[in-house]
């Protein structure tokens, strides 16, 4: 889902007058970090979903510091602290579920999950009997009769806004021109010499 909304925030760039070509210059620092927290999650949620409980939720969590790190190293980005904060968020609450996001019944309910599913393996998101801060759960949910769907978190929803807005600043889209101009004309310290 997150991915979807990245690659259609990728799309409107143009749409609002962006250039893409502008990603070129960024300067990303550490890639492994956020290569190895993808890996991670990949193996644990798809990869090898029967793997014991405390093995896969370690390396969930492990997996969202790892993230973490990447978007320290790489703060100076636009709109990087508000996919961080997202992030801190979605793992407060695994943290404190034992490594596994915490659901809402009726969330799970509105997208045609069945709650039970996933309770005896691991899964990223699962309906729990006695569940801590589920605010920063998944709640949200976009029914099944729509495509993509799922439930969701506040947390994923800064992150998907903090992807698109640093996408539309990276690549001087109308759409953040005005932040970009309140800032001044400076080259931001983000970019190559090129």
């Amino acid at each position: 889902m997150l991915s979807a909304f990245l690659i259609l925030s990728l799309i409107s760039v143009p749409l609002f007058g962006g250039d893409l070509r502008r990603l070129t210059d960024l300067e990303v620092r550490h890639m492994v970090l956020l290569l190895a927290a993808l890996v991670l999650q990949i193996l644990v949620i798809e990869v090898v979903p029967g793997a014991p409980l405390w093995i896969a939720s370690t390396a969930h969590l492990v997996s969202y510091l790892l993230a973490g790190a990447f978007l320290y190293v790489n703060r100076r980005i636009p709109a990087l602290w508000l996919i961080g904060l997202g992030g801190a968020a979605n793992f407060a609450a695994i943290a404190a579920n034992g490594g596994r996001m915490p659901a809402s019944a009726s969330a799970f309910r509105s997208a045609g999950l069945r709650a039970e599913d996933g309770v005896e393996g691991f899964v990223n998101s699962v309906v729990l009997a006695h569940p801590r801060l589920l605010a920063l759960g998944d709640v949200f949910a976009i029914p099944q009769s729509w495509p993509l769907s799922n439930v969701f978190s506040v947390g994923d929803v800064c992150i998907a806004l903090g992807g698109a807005v640093a996408l539309h600043r990276i690549c001087n889209s109308r759409l953040t021109a005005s932040m970009s101009r309140k800032r001044g004309a400076r080259k931001p310290a983000h970019l190559g010499k090129k």
